[in-house]
């Protein structure tokens, strides 16, 4: 895969077809870019699609210390400005959603509009903030088996086909970790009301797709079987033939 290297750190990506505007695909914990495969190559037809591996994931570089949603964005901004992306779509699933929402934020001018799919929430209630802390403490102690039952359990129905639910708690439970630092520094993200980038922002516009039934695996969410919870100040405007 080809890198690029910020601020000391080497960040992954794929890297596949022409057109405007490009879409930038962020996956969410423990995931990588393959997880956006069909995606991928379905917009590549026609348009210019970069999908990375964040910092802490995939083939990028994994650096010691927290792992904020707004370092995730910054390596999105810089990426796009060196790779000379334009203003880009940018989809991100689950704490991939918050981190294009970040983006857009931050560097309204290196995004047209984002799609959050079943966006991890702002604030975790602090029973399942106990939870996701046990687990991480269970994965910084070299047990996986709490993360590949976190993917299995709260990202699929009972209805979900099992071959799809078993290759990703395989593939997502058997991700380079980065433990505590990765997964509690991604809820910080600068929310509304908290003085953050957020904040009174006139952002391009968003649209929030909630899959009735999830599929995690490669970002594989049936059409048929979405729930699309419109977010937007403005209409979102079709993409050029997409």
């Amino acid at each position: 895969m080809p890198t690029i290297v910020h601020q000391g750190i080497k960040l992954a990506y794929d890297d596949r077809g022409a057109g405007k505007p490009a879409f930038v695909f962020v996956h969410g914990w423990t995931c990588n870019h393959t997880f956006f495969a069909p995606q991928a190559a379905h917009f590549a037809r026609r348009h210019r699609v970069v999908s990375v591996d964040l910092r802490g994931h995939g083939e990028s570089d994994k650096p010691p210390g927290p792992y904020p949603i707004a370092a995730y964005a910054d390596d999105l901004a810089y990426m796009i400005e060196q790779l000379s992306l334009g203003q880009v779509v940018a989809v991100g699933h689950s704490s991939g959603g918050m981190t294009v929402l970040q983006l857009a934020a931050a560097y309204p001018d290196r995004v047209t509009a984002i799609v959050m799919v079943d966006p991890a929430p702002f604030i975790f209630p602090p029973e399942r903030r106990a939870g996701i802390e046990a687990m991480v403490a269970a994965i910084e102690a070299g047990n996986q088996e709490p993360r590949r039952q976190f993917i299995v359990n709260w990202h699929f129905l009972p209805t979900s086909d099992r071959k799809l639910v078993e290759d990703v708690g395989r593939n997502a439970g058997g991700a380079e970790p980065c433990g505590r630092q990765c997964h509690a520094g991604s809820s910080r993200v600068r929310r509304p009301g908290r003085g953050g980038a957020v904040q009174g922002t006139s952002a391009p516009p968003s649209r929030h797709v909630a899959a009735a039934q999830s599929a995690a695996s490669h970002g594989a969410v049936a059409a048929d079987r979405r729930t699309w919870l419109d977010r937007r100040r403005r209409p979102l405007q079709p993409v050029g033939g997409a």
